[in-house]
């Protein structure tokens, strides 16, 4: 059982487990991971397939055009940060999450997996599932954090992680002026999609007891 759990865990392993199973009834699995595969090798030669594929993917969702741009435009954002992040000697994707949550701290109490939670999300997004309000304040201490880096040239984790703190400190004010005039948390635990998870074993174990009784 604990080896089962272990492989729906993992998507790559699930896949793999797609191809090897010899059954007729596989074969439409297999198909879509062919033609998935096909299709990725298609964009290495031209990039723009991808970003249509983004921009009709969100659209599907029910993204606006508007926000599609900022939301493509954010992305662009963040590798600069982390292209100055990279310059300053980080180079541990543990070290940019760190990083990416002391801004997160910085304005809205939480770090990411925090906020993740509060929205009631798991593997979804953080970013896909922000109000405007969230999402301009995210971008902002972003934004500072990279200004603030590029002036004074932090060396290493510590520094950097000081001058994250600064950048989302600039972030939390401007989100306190402008609760000050909406006069209610710029925070929100909504998420675009309404995503509701059920716990599948309290479930299971409820229908158990209902026919035991």
């Amino acid at each position: 059982m604990e080896k089962l759990d272990c492989v729906m865990q993992n998507t790559k392993n699930i896949f793999r487990l797609i191809e090897s199973i010899p059954s007729p009834k596989a074969e439409p699995f297999k198909l879509w991971l062919a033609n998935l595969g096909s299709e990725r090798i298609n964009e290495v030669f031209d990039p723009e397939i991808a970003v249509n594929r983004a921009v009709n993917y969100y659209r599907n969702k029910g993204y606006s055009d508007e926000w599609i741009k900022r939301r493509l435009t954010g992305i662009v954002d963040g590798f600069r940060l982390t292209d100055v992040w990279k310059e300053g000697g980080i180079s541990n994707p543990v070290e940019y999450a760190m990083l990416t949550n002391e801004i997160y701290k910085g304005w809205s109490g939480m770090k990411a997996s925090e906020y993740k939670s509060y929205k009631g999300l798991r593997k979804e997004s953080l970013r896909d599932n922000m109000t405007d309000i969230e999402v301009a304040l995210t971008n902002i201490g972003e934004i500072a954090t990279r200004d603030i880096a590029l002036t004074e040239h932090p060396e290493g984790l510590k520094e950097n992680l000081r001058v994250a703190a600064r950048g989302g400190s600039v972030a939390k004010g401007a989100r306190d002026l402008y609760e000050k005039e909406i006069k209610k948390s710029t925070v929100s635990n909504k998420n675009a999609l309404n995503y509701e998870y059920i716990d599948e074993i309290k479930q299971i174990e409820s229908k158990v007891g209902d026919k035991n009784e």
